[in-house]
C-alpha cells in the first residue's frame, strides 16, 4: 500500500541507531571528547581513592584497636564479701556457652609470694603477684611471648612460670634462654620461668603477675580451684548483651555479688572513628560527583552551541525534537560513563599503590567501585538534561 503525498509518519530510531548517532557526536570530536571525559574520570577517580585511601587506613587502626582487645570483658566476685564472694570452679566453661561469647579463660591469686631467690625476706614480693593461670589465657587476653615459650597443657602441672613484662623487669630477667632458664622462688619451693610476656596495655594486672599452671598451683601452692578474674572475648556488636547476663550466669542465685567490667575506651574509640569516616567519605564522595557533573554540562552546553549548524541540518532533513533530545543525552550518558569507568580503574590502581607503600591491607569498597560508575551515569543522565533541551528548541532555519 503506497502512502498519499500528505500522508507523514514520524521516524522511531532503533536503540542501536541512538547509540551510533551518540557515538558520531563524540568520535567526530575526538580530543573534545577525552578532554571532557577527562574531567568526569578525575571526578570519578578521586570519588574512588578518598573512599578506599581512608577505608584502608580505618581497616589497619580497626586491625590495631582490635589487637588491644575491643571486645574483651573481665568478670570477677564483688571484694569485701563476708563470708567472700567466690567464682565457680568451671565458670571459664559456664561462660563460654553463652552464644556470642568466643573465647573465656580465668586467672587465680594463689596468695603466695614470689622472690628472686631464697635468700629474701619472705614479704618482700616486689608488687608482684601469683596467679594460677589456664592454658588459653594468652589467647583470650590476646598476649603474646617476648622471648621463651607460654605455658600450654605439657607444662601446666609442672614446676613452671611464665613473667609478665613488668614481672620480668622487677625480678631482673630480660630474656629467657632456654639451655639455663632462670628461677623463681615461690612459697617454699623453686619454679623455672620459661617465658616472658609482651606488655597486655588493657590487662596491666597480668604484667604484673607471675602465671602458674592451674594443676601446678592446685598441687604445689594449696590453690582452691576457684579462679578470681574471668577473661573472655565475644563478638563486638553483641559485648553489651553479654555483659549483661554474665553474672546471672556465673551466679544465678546470687547475680548480684558478680562485677563485670564495662567495654573498654578502645571500643569506644573504635565505634567513633567507624562514625567519622563514614561521614567524612560520604562528603568527599558528594564534591567529587559534583565537580564531575559540571564538568560534563559544560560540555554538553559548549557542544549545543557549537552544532548549531548540524542541529538545524538535522531538523530540515525531517529529525524532529524528541530524536535530537535523545541523540544529545546518550552523548552525554556515553562521555560520563566512559569517564567514569576509567577513573574508576585510575582511582583502584591509586589507591592499591598509596595503601601498599604505607604498609596497610588495600581495601576497595566495591560500593564506592559501583556507585562511581552508577553516579557517573546518574551525573550523564541529569547534565545532559538541559542541553539536550536547549539543542530540540534549535529551528531548522
Amino acid at each position: 500500500m503506497s502512502a498519499s503525498p500528505g500522508d507523514t509518519r514520524s521516524t522511531r530510531l532503533a536503540p542501536t541507531d541512538v547509540l551510533r548517532l551518540g557515538l558520531l557526536g563524540l568520535t567526530t570530536r575526538r580530543m573534545r571528547a577525552v578532554l571532557s571525559a577527562l574531567g568526569i574520570s578525575i571526578g570519578i577517580a578521586t570519588l574512588v581513592v578518598v573512599v578506599g585511601i581512608p577505608a584502608s587506613s580505618q581497616r589497619d587502626l580497626m586491625k590495631q584497636l582490635s589487637a588491644l582487645g575491643t571486645n574483651l570483658l573481665r568478670a570477677e566476685p564483688v571484694p569485701d564479701q563476708n563470708p567472700p564472694a567466690l567464682l565457680p570452679e568451671d565458670a571459664a566453661a559456664m561462660a563460654s556457652r553463652i552464644g556470642p561469647v568466643e573465647m573465656a579463660s580465668a586467672v587465680a591469686n594463689t596468695h603466695t609470694a614470689v622472690r628472686r631467690n631464697d635468700l629474701l625476706d619472705r614479704y618482700d614480693t616486689s608488687g608482684l603477684t601469683v596467679l594460677a593461670a589456664q592454658p588459653d589465657l594468652l589467647g583470650t587476653v590476646n598476649g603474646h611471648i617476648r622471648s621463651g615459650r607460654a605455658l600450654d597443657a605439657g607444662t601446666a602441672g609442672l614446676p613452671t612460670v611464665v613473667l609478665g613484662y613488668v614481672a620480668a623487669s622487677r625480678l631482673g630477667f630480660a630474656t629467657v634462654d632456654p639451655q639455663q632458664p632462670p628461677q623463681v622462688f615461690i612459697g617454699e619451693r623453686w619454679f623455672t620461668v620459661i617465658g616472658i610476656l609482651e606488655p597486655l596495655p588493657l590487662s596491666p594486672d597480668l604484667d604484673r603477675s607471675v602465671l602458674v599452671g592451674w594443676d601446678a598451683a592446685k598441687a604445689m601452692l594449696g590453690f582452691d580451684g576457684h579462679p578470681t578474674v574471668l577473661y573472655l572475648r565475644a563478638r563486638e556488636d553483641a559485648l553489651e548483651d553479654v555483659r549483661a547476663v554474665l553474672p546471672a550466669t556465673l551466679n544465678p542465685q546470687l547475680p548480684g555479688l558478680v562485677q563485670v567490667s564495662r567495654p573498654s575506651d578502645a571500643l569506644a574509640a573504635k565505634r567513633a572513628t567507624e562514625n567519622s569516616f563514614s561521614g567524612l567519605f560520604l562528603g568527599l564522595a558528594a564534591v567529587a560527583l559534583l565537580v564531575g557533573g559540571i564538568g560534563v554540562a559544560n560540555t554538553m552546553v559548549i557542544s549545543v552551541l557549537e552544532r548549531r549548524r548540524e542541529i538545524g541540518l538535522r531538523r530540515a532533513l525531517g529529525a524532529n525534537r524528541g530524536q535530537i533530545r535523545v541523540q544529545f543525552l546518550t552523548e552525554s550518558v556515553l562521555l560520563s560513563v566512559l569517564g567514569g569507568a576509567a577513573g574508576a580503574v585510575l582511582g583502584v590502581l591509586a589507591t592499591v599503590g598509596y595503601a601498599s607503600y604505607q604498609g596497610w591491607p588495600p581495601t576497595i569498597p566495591l560500593t564506592a567501585v559501583a556507585g562511581g560508575i552508577a553516579g557517573a551515569l546518574l551525573v550523564g543522565v541529569v547534565a545532559g538534561v538541559y542541553p539536550s533541551i536547549r539543542a530540540a528548541r534549535l529551528t531548522p532555519t
